[in-house]
């Protein structure tokens, strides 16, 4: 009688299929499944695979984004801000070319934030080892993928051989259960998930997230939340398929059609993890107790409701926390105790791979509908096909009319080295992943919130509580 086997988690069924070898100090060759590049990449790298005479060992399994360097203002390479982006842009398109790997460059119809344009074209798909030079591949795992991102040097490695030496990483399952509350998204609950955990609390680990409040997220919600894992330090963020997981992915470009379709399908329904399966660690959240949720300082795990005051550094037990929390108070320009409910902002940025798909949109429209935004404002959509897809249903009517920005997709002041940035001493509203400091421009004060929260506060030009706009919006 063969012997019983263990109960597995999600990522180790996955992580399982791909070995190919295993290698000395606990080193472990995998397979990658699907590989992106992007064009913020050296473009040295290529040419040290040409002076080496190395083939791409699977053209046919890269796909390249114009995302990080793309105008948000037009589709011309002269759009773009500077001429060194401008040779990133061309060269990522003249390497792609030679290589037979098909690249959505500017002005494609499927161009847009890699993170994006990957799971809407049907391109991850579950079970698969997905990578890219970005930290926030973990966007992928929304789909049941394991999805992480790898530098200039792993890059290489992939292009050059389609595996990648990895040290398998320890499990940690996040369990959010409970209804969350009218108005609470799945960027609240990445939020409470980091201030629980920490920046760094989940480093070297897989988060494998589960209970009733994630299965109750759409698909574009569950990947806001892996999206964040990596601003709890994860390697990647995991979730299990489901029927939401393939009804979003059935029809898409790339997904497998027909016969294959079928088969797929029966094998990712089955791709869970086993009743009791074992953890390096498990945290248990309430999704009933999670507000919508904004930042305070210089980094995502220092947020609080938005009905909360900022915290006192003086009563944080752990010293280090103590030095950051003043030391961002400094650089935020606020002071223990001050409400976070009417603080005045400059500026509001409503896009970034974490919250640019068509139901960020739509939540931040049906707050600013009929009403004016009083500071500036800029919404960029993560990608043509959701572009074309708001345009289809009036949101950038509804964006104009209140006097904000509506523009092409791209990474945009997620990042600032496009030519889309705040001012120095402004303070930012936005929906991207990070608030270090200087991450949205020189000096700016940058604010993590919900695409309702940042629309409101145009409107309002301070932070308020946005589930009273949805009152007033009959939403």
């Amino acid at each position: 009688m063969p012997p019983a086997t263990a109960p597995s988690s999600l990522f180790d069924k996955v992580w399982n299929s791909h070995v190919v070898s295993e290698g000395v100090g606990g080193r472990t060759l995998l397979y990658i499944d699907r590989h992106y590049l992007i064009d913020d990449l050296p473009l040295a790298l290529y040419q040290t695979l040409d002076a080496r005479g190395i083939p791409v060992r699977r053209p046919e399994a890269t796909f390249a984004m114009t995302d990080h360097y793309a105008s948000t203002r037009g589709t011309d390479i002269a759009d773009v801000v500077d001429s060194e982006r401008q040779d990133m842009v061309r060269g990522l398109a003249e390497q792609t070319r030679r290589r037979n790997i098909v690249h959505f460059g500017l002005g494609d119809a499927r161009q847009g934030i890699v993170h994006v344009v990957g799971p809407e074209q049907g391109l991850t798909l579950p079970g698969m080892t997905v990578v890219c030079g970005d930290s926030h591949t973990t966007t992928h795992g929304a789909l049941g993928a394991f999805g992480f991102g790898i530098g200039s040097t792993e890059v290489g490695h992939v292009l050059a051989t389609q595996t990648l030496w990895q040290v398998k990483p320890k499990q940690l399952s996040v369990r959010i259960d409970g209804k969350p509350r009218p108005g609470v998204t799945a960027k609240d609950l990445a939020l409470a998930v980091i201030r629980r955990v920490g920046v760094a609390g989940a480093v070297g680990h897989v988060i494998e997230y589960s209970g009733a409040a994630v299965d109750a997220l759409t698909v574009e919600g569950r990947m806001t939340l892996c999206n964040m894992s990596t601003e709890a330090g994860a390697r990647a963020g995991m979730i299990a398929a489901d029927r939401k997981t393939l009804a979003y992915l059935q029809g898409r470009p790339y997904a497998p059609q027909g016969a294959a379709w079928e088969e797929g399908s029966r094998a990712w329904s089955q791709l869970r993890s086993d009743s009791g399966a074992r953890f390096d660690r498990t945290v248990d959240i309430s999704g009933a107790d999670i507000q919508p949720m904004v930042t305070w300082g210089t980094d995502p795990s220092q947020s609080c409701d938005i009905t909360q005051e900022v915290p006192d550094p003086n009563k944080l037990a752990d010293p280090t926390a103590r030095e950051n929390a003043r030391s961002a108070l400094e650089y935020m320009a606020l002071r223990p105790g001050q409400p976070m409910l009417g603080l005045r902002v400059d500026r509001v940025f409503i896009g970034s791979c974490t919250n640019s798909r068509i139901e960020d949109l739509r939540l931040a429209a049906s707050v600013v509908k009929g009403r004016h935004a009083v500071v500036p404002a800029l919404v960029v959509p993560g990608s043509r096909t959701v572009k074309a897809q708001a345009e289809a249903e009036g949101l950038d009517r509804v964006f104009k009319d209140a006097g904000m920005e509506w523009r092409l997709p791209g990474c945009s002041m997620c990042v600032a080295i496009n030519g889309d940035h705040a001012l120095p001493g402004e303070r930012c509203v936005s929906t991207t992943n990070r608030n270090f400091v200087g991450r949205q421009g020189r000096g700016v004060r940058t604010h993590l919130v919900n695409p309702g929260m940042a629309a409101a506060a145009a409107v309002h030009g301070c932070l308020v509580d946005f589930r009273e706009e949805l009152t007033h919006a009959g939403a």
